[in-house]
């Protein structure tokens, strides 16, 4: 992965947060920086998960099929972070 492809991940994982948050149904009680940092981490990880299944260069231009994964991915994140935060805050009471 090289610097420009690192960067790039960077700005589209700041994107990739932000869906990942609209997609998982419900509220999140969770900040926006964290979604963002969690998008940036599974933009990271969609990029190599991508690159391992062979998909990451199946088209020119914008890559539709990696940021399909980077989303779910930041999807199964958020809902994760989502669900482990509640189930604390539940557990106070």
């Amino acid at each position: 992965m090289t610097v420009w492809g690192i960067i790039t991940a960077l700005f589209v994982g700041l994107i990739v947060g932000a869906l990942g948050r609209l997609v998982v149904p419900g509220r999140q009680n969770m900040p926006m920086w964290l979604h963002m940092l969690i998008g940036v981490g599974a933009a990271l990880l969609g990029t190599v998960v991508a690159r391992a299944l062979g998909i990451a260069t199946a088209t020119a231009g914008i890559d539709w099929m990696e940021l399909l994964v980077q989303v779910v991915l930041a999807a199964i994140a958020v809902a994760l972070v989502a669900g482990v935060g509640r189930r604390r805050h539940l557990s106070r009471y």
